[in-house]
């Protein structure tokens, strides 16, 4: 007998039931396809947290370039508004000055420099700058300098009896210092002096 007339009881089973063999072999592709779904599962979920990631990520870096532009629009043209309301002013400025000023119209003059005064400090409170009264005020450091001290008997010592430059406030912070003069009690010379 040669070898090739010898099968084995499982070829000849195979022979018989060929059914068998391809259930095998789709059974045995159906386990490696398991095997590799998972795998494959990983690697798309993968891929689309990393595209969900890029897109974020460029979103992000829009969204800031955007808030860094907008923000530097706001520094520059953010005070437009007060200028405009500003230029107002100037404009009654400039036609009190190109007035002939004599003593025929000097008392209307100085009625329409008074009236412009008003109307800057009325635009300025619009925006939110508001000058403090100071004068026979208590002296408070945090908005006022002190530029020197005077001996004041109609004034309580440390409060303020001159204003070189008033404080003004924008809304609730201090944008300027009021320069101002303190009293201090009399001396006892100066007591003397007045009795």
């Amino acid at each position: 007998m040669k070898k090739e007339d010898v099968k084995t009881e499982a070829e000849k089973n195979n022979e018989l039931n060929p059914e068998v063999d391809s259930h095998q072999a789709e059974a045995s592709e159906t386990e490696t396809q398991k095997a590799l779904d998972p795998l494959e599962e990983l690697q798309e979920h993968n891929t689309k947290l990393k595209n969900e990631y890029l897109y974020l990520r460029a979103e992000f870096d829009n969204f800031r370039k955007n808030s860094i532009k907008e923000r530097s629009e706001l520094i520059k043209y953010g005070p437009e508004r007060m200028v405009s309301s500003l230029l107002d002013v100037v404009d009654i400025f400039e036609k009190a000055l190109s007035s002939d000023v004599n003593s025929d119209n000097l008392e209307s003059f100085v009625e329409g420099v008074k009236m412009t005064s008003t109307e800057l400090n009325k635009t300025l409170e619009k925006f939110g700058v508001k000058p403090v009264d100071s004068l026979k005020q208590a002296f408070d450091p945090n908005l006022h300098e002190a530029i020197g001290s005077e001996e004041s008997s109609e004034v309580e010592p440390g409060f303020i009896t001159q204003v070189f430059k008033k404080p003004y406030k924008f809304h609730d912070k201090v944008i300027r210092h009021g320069q101002v003069v303190i009293s201090k009690a009399p001396s006892n010379e100066s007591a003397d002096k007045e009795k």
